[in-house]
């Protein structure tokens, strides 16, 4: 399980990110249209799993604006903002944002996504929620890049996570 803090309060989560050079665990999320979305409906692409706690905090908000930024110069690449936000509170937020770049995508669900990824929280005040994450997958579902952010108030290394790209 990994440690990271909330507000400096200490909480953890039920594992650890996929390992670099490791397969991605497969995955169903709900889009903000309602349907369900695989990792195999993005084959062939790479993709940027954002990973937050919800849309409506200043810092998550922040990481879905950065990457819409950032994901229009991206090739082959998809993004994907993640929380268990409701998919209404997802369509709202990039409607009245503008956000046409990246895709969003709630593990509400069956909180599955979280539970085999290592990131729902287990404790705290945002328990049963997803923490502050990025994982990046190539192509072939390898996973190039992680991290779990360690103060879940900090936005998470954009750089790091588009260099992995390179």
């Amino acid at each position: 399980m990994a440690n990271v803090t909330l507000g400096g309060t200490p909480v953890t989560t039920v594992g650890n990110l996929p390992e670099v050079g490791n397969k991605a665990p497969n995955f169903k999320l709900t889009g903000t249209d309602l349907a369900d979305k695989s990792n195999s409906d993005f084959d062939g692409r790479r993709l940027v799993l954002n990973i937050f706690p919800s849309v409506d905090t200043g810092t998550c908000a922040t990481s879905i604006r950065t990457f819409n930024e950032k994901a229009s110069q991206l090739e082959n690449t998809s993004v994907l903002c993640i929380s268990k936000d409701l998919p209404f509170a997802m369509a709202r937020f990039c409607g009245a944002e503008g956000i046409e770049n990246v895709e969003s995508f709630s593990d509400y669900k069956t909180g599955q996504f979280g539970d085999d990824y290592g990131l729902t929280f287990t404790s705290g005040a945002f328990e049963t929620l997803l923490s502050r994450c990025i994982v990046v997958i190539d192509t072939d579902g390898t996973v190039l890049h992680t991290e779990q952010v360690t103060e879940i108030a900090d936005e998470p290394n954009y750089d790091a996570a588009l260099n992995a790209l390179k």
